[in-house]
């Protein structure tokens, strides 16, 4: 029983990481309870902070001796409850380990902690020419061990791409503790392609202690665009327009109106607070040429029905713009005290008839519905507004999600981009999958976590609450 282990447990996690390193007082445990998926709560019944790899692999092993089962966890900000503890058990905490331990500029690669913020990283590179190209909306505040775990995107995925497309190799514990090693700082490691089976993962496969990630030469120049536009339709269709004469943006990001007012207040951009969506475009590259691809955009927006369109007047306003829209989901507390957040993908030309379903879907619910979307790649974040101290509003938020993933693979998309699938999209598992692909990451898993302590009841159907012991309720949000 995890309960009667416990008590022992705590002894010996506080002889490996010191008495400041481990939480196990339940008024303690309560800010650990979720993650920015507020529906579902429920706490640890111990937290424990390591400094170290081989703390990490100590704790595990003293889990394992218990029985206990564990959950990774960084900065919290995960939309999917990929960090929820589903069955109580043991929160393994990485934020200490947030140092930069190597920039090799000259072989572009740079060694981190998974505990380090991701805009950190790109602070300490400032000078050097070089950058990490992942760029979370969240990056203030994520870690890169995070997002390797949901194999984060951001604004600038539609021509960089995500975050295993920048990750080189992967030091990591495994569910008996032994440090493993994957990839590495070669461009092309030899063997089966184990680092791009672990980013992605959610902490099901093995616990990340050191990465190697690439570095991208920055771009020797950039144009910035806003188009402001009176119609959803003629901003999808412009998006569409850009793509299909051939340019390939480094960024290109929708905010619709239900959201622009809570960001101009917060930020005073001058966004018209009468228009129903504003395009943010961006191209990166040589010099040459980037005048003639901004020039051929701004006639595509006018072509397409732009009330206005206008390159960004300096680098100032360019970062007004991007802090506008990097920070969008902090200005939703304008609006509304509680929030849900998809992630569902769409071919781009489905992006009108995907948006006109999310507006049906919020009135059949009565639920307000605003948008942003990395639009480029087809990837939705449409937000459900609400206050969980109405009763039943909870019920419709989740049935409102839910239509809303339903339609996302009927057009023949994905319900999730970069957010994960963590407790909140287990079961759409199955309308994506077939059983046998199911089944074959049921083995995948079970080689490298045979037992199903790591991050147990995530991801897989299959898993479901296997091994997990309730051992104090758990409860949908806070009342």
């Amino acid at each position: 029983m995890i309960a009667a282990a416990l008590g022992l447990l705590v002894d010996e996690l506080r002889e490996i990481v010191g008495p400041d390193g481990v939480l196990a007082a339940r008024p303690d445990l309560l800010v650990f309870e979720c993650d920015c998926y507020q529906i579902e709560k429920n706490s640890p019944d111990v937290a424990v902070f390591p400094r170290n790899t081989d703390e990490v692999a100590r704790v595990v092993r003293a889990a394992g001796r218990h029985g206990v089962p564990i959950v990774p966890r960084g900065a919290g900000t995960s939309l999917s409850g990929g960090t929820l503890a589903v069955g109580g058990g043991l929160m393994l905490i990485l934020t200490r380990m947030k140092r930069i331990l190597e920039i090799n500029v000259r072989d572009r690669y740079a060694v981190v902690e998974p505990g380090l913020v991701n805009a950190w990283l790109n602070q300490a590179l400032k000078g050097t020419g070089y950058h990490y190209a992942p760029d979370p909306s969240s990056q203030g505040a994520c870690t890169i061990g995070g997002n390797v775990a949901t194999n984060s995107g951001g604004p600038h995925t539609l021509k960089y791409g995500v975050t295993v497309n920048h990750i080189l190799g992967l030091e990591a514990v495994l569910a008996d503790g032994r440090v493993v090693q994957f990839g590495g700082p070669a461009e092309d490691s030899p063997g089966l392609d184990l680092v791009g089976a672990l980013v992605g993962s959610e902490g099901t496969l093995a616990i990340v202690t050191k990465v190697w990630v690439r570095l991208t030469r920055n771009p020797a120049g950039v144009r910035t665009v806003l188009g402001i536009y009176d119609s959803i339709d003629a901003a999808t269709n412009t998006i569409s327009q850009i793509i299909g004469a051939g340019i390939i943006p480094a960024a290109l990001e929708m905010m619709d109106h239900g959201i622009l007012a809570a960001v101009e207040q917060a930020f005073h951009v001058g966004f018209p607070l009468d228009a129903q969506a504003v395009l943010l475009i961006e191209v990166d590259g040589l010099e040459a040429g980037l005048d003639e691809q901004r020039d051929r955009i701004l006639d595509i927006c006018r072509q397409c029905g732009v009330r206005s369109v206008r390159p960004a007047r300096d680098a100032n306003e360019r970062l007004l713009l991007w802090k506008s829209r990097k920070q969008a989901f902090g200005a939703i507390g304008r609006l509304s005290p509680n929030y849900c957040t998809q992630d569902g993908v769409v071919p781009r030309t489905k992006l009108p008839q995907m948006f006109r379903r999310i507006i049906e879907i919020g009135k059949k619910y009565d639920v307000r519905i605003v948008n942003v979307f990395h639009a480029g790649d087809g990837n939705l974040h449409p937000i459900l507004l609400y206050d969980e101290r109405e009763p039943g509003v909870i019920q419709r938020v989740l049935k409102a999600s839910g239509e809303i993933l339903d339609e996302c693979l009927a057009c023949g998309g994905s319900v999730t981009g970069e957010h994960g699938i963590g407790v909140e999209k287990i079961a759409y598992m199955a309308k994506m999958f077939t059983a046998d692909d199911l089944a074959a990451m049921e083995r995948l898993r079970a080689a490298f976590n045979p037992d199903n302590r790591l991050s147990p009841a995530k991801m897989l159907p299959t898993a479901g609450g296997c091994g997990v012991e309730q051992i104090h309720p758990a409860r949908r949000a806070a009342l």
